[in-house]
């Protein structure tokens, strides 16, 4: 971390910012100029309160030289990391589509959802058992039975199970039903108490982005994870909030390359929330595997205009397996598989 120092500064106000170091234990090392003394702190940043160093006179101002998020960082780890679900690699050279209902609804359905998930050549399949939503009178989720009916659907496939946890009470019952993905949802991104107990497991976490999030906040997010000694995380971009309305939000592809660039760990896209229409969907898809998205996580029903939450972003099956086609072809083009 580098102190700059306002011009004509003191020298009794360089000898604070060295005591103030030294109780945060930093050593330092003063860099007069003619114009303005920059002070080099020299230690792990993590120790460091910088809000703290700004407020002392005579400081202009606090520049970070490392990131800070240490863990989940490109800086900690060259290479591309994988995580490994159940066998199922995500990241790397092969690209993973995750299908399946937005909400469990009944077993027929799942049961249904699970075999147009496998036909169509997806090896993970998703559902959400409890469904955070906007209205306190919209469908909420099935709760536990829906885990049940979840897994007892997939298991015919062999298909692992990705579904949200909202709530750090049901992570007992999340691993207890054998939960193989759990996804934290763009509303609990910074519901940190929940960050730091799926922190203290092994279970792969997808971690979706925050609806008006900076990616900066987003990676230390997974950091917070990352710190409590699961570092089996996956980001999932989801789109941001906009002005717009004329879709759900605003997908940002241009995070993946930045994420890229910032971190190790895979990325994946969910095109259904990003569009809000099952029209929008392939395009959507198709960008994010040009971009370099490690997978997918796409809403099918076995008949969206049956389904109890939102109908409107589920393709159908066999819409489904035309895009599996699709994908396919352009991951090829750039060199990679689809899984």
């Amino acid at each position: 971390m580098i102190i700059i120092m306002k011009s004509h500064v003191a020298d009794s106000e360089i000898a604070a910012v060295e005591k103030k170091l030294q109780a945060m234990g930093m050593g330092a090392n003063v860099s007069r100029g003619i114009e303005r003394t920059v002070i080099g702190a020299i230690g792990d940043e993590r120790k460091m309160d910088k809000e703290a160093l700004e407020a002392l006179p005579g400081v202009e101002n606090v520049v970070r030289v490392m990131k800070p998020y240490k863990i989940v960082s490109r800086e900690s780890h060259a290479e591309d990391s994988i995580i490994d679900v159940r066998g199922i690699k995500i990241g790397g050279k092969t690209i993973q589509i995750i299908a399946g209902p937005c909400s469990v609804e009944t077993q027929p359905q799942m049961d249904s959802a699970a075999q147009s998930v496998a036909a169509a050549g997806c090896r993970l399949m998703r559902g959400g058992a409890f469904k955070p939503r906007s209205s306190p009178y919209t469908f909420q989720g099935v709760g536990v039975e829906g885990l049940d009916m979840f897994q007892k659907a997939a298991s015919k496939h062999k298909l692992p199970i990705v579904t949200e946890l909202m709530d750090v009470r049901m992570l007992d019952t999340f691993l207890e039903h054998k939960v193989d993905v759990i996804q934290i949802g763009t509303r609990n991104m910074q519901n940190f108490d929940l960050l730091k107990e799926v922190g203290r497991i092994q279970t792969p976490v997808i971690l979706k982005r925050g609806m008006s999030a900076t990616i900066s906040e987003w990676l230390m997010a997974a950091e917070y994870i990352a710190a409590g000694g699961n570092h089996n995380i996956i980001f999932c971009e989801r789109g941001v909030r906009s002005f717009e309305t004329y879709y759900r939000n605003m997908l940002d592809v241009t995070a993946i390359p930045v994420l890229k660039r910032e971190t190790h760990l895979p990325v994946i896209i969910d095109p259904s929330h990003a569009g809000g229409k099952a029209w929008m969907v392939p395009a959507l898809s198709r960008a994010a595997i040009a971009a370099g998205a490690d997978g997918l996580l796409i809403e099918m029903h076995p008949t969206p205009a049956e389904a109890w939450c939102d109908a409107d972003q589920a393709l159908t099956p066999q819409e489904l397996m035309t895009l599996m086609g699709e994908l396919r072809g352009i991951a090829q083009v750039i060199g990679r598989d689809l899984g």
